[in-house]
């Protein structure tokens, strides 16, 4: 199914219509990716609808054989060093980015005819910042994430539940749960950034930023 993009109205830091431009990025890709995250989170549709979970990122990692995984998460920090995104550390993509510290997270952000891209290393946050973020869960969240042995077999979904319950019973007397040692943040701080933006005719904008001490080559590449 074919879909056309030049005609389609969405907001941008210059206006509707207006072309991505390399002199968007001149400060870096921060602001520019901040501002397009902005724009998803407020987008709302002619008919009301909105973009779920605009902070949605599609991760892409690589096992220690050499195949590719890609599977959707949530994006929960963004600065100047990288993106943070949290999961547990038994799981599938982190025995792969154990073995390969690497990563790649497309932000797909359809109604708005645009997406960002990122590649890079990656590393595990402290867990100074890993608490900070857990307090900011709600319980339940927290509850999930202990009785989740994440990627591992499972005889069914009650058994799940039932993990939580007991989550809940060991618990039940602290107003905050602790953080389970097996779960944390990664930060995948990218040696390119690219701002993908639809255009008619398949002539779509393509701009790419590699950061690098501190600054920031751009370029602009074939759709």
């Amino acid at each position: 199914m074919r879909v056309s993009y030049g005609d389609r109205p969405v907001p941008s830091m210059l206006g509707e219509h207006a072309d991505l431009d390399e002199a968007w990025l001149k400060d870096g890709w921060l602001p520019l990716f901040a501002r397009w995250l902005l724009d998803a989170t407020e987008y709302v549709a002619s008919d009301g609808g909105r973009i779920t979970e605009p902070n949605a990122m599609v991760l892409g990692t690589v096992d220690a054989a050499g195949v590719p995984a890609t599977r959707t998460v949530l994006c929960k920090g963004v600065d100047e060093r990288g993106i943070v995104f949290f999961t547990n550390y038994e799981s599938a993509k982190a025995q792969h980015l154990s073995a390969n510290p690497a990563a790649s997270a497309t932000f797909p952000w359809i109604p708005l005819a645009r997406q960002v891209h990122f590649r890079g290393a990656v590393e595990k946050i402290s867990s100074e910042e890993t608490l900070a973020y857990w307090r900011t869960r709600s319980r339940g969240s927290q509850v999930g994430a202990w009785a989740s042995r994440q990627s591992q077999p499972l005889g069914s979904r009650d058994e799940l539940l039932a993990a939580a319950e007991d989550v809940r019973e060991r618990f039940h007397d602290l107003d905050e749960l602790p953080v389970p040692p097996f779960w944390g943040g990664y930060r995948i701080r990218p040696f390119v950034v690219e701002f993908w933006q639809g255009g008619q005719d398949r002539l779509h904008n393509r701009i790419r930023c590699e950061p690098k001490d501190g600054t920031c080559q751009v370029s602009r590449v074939q759709p």
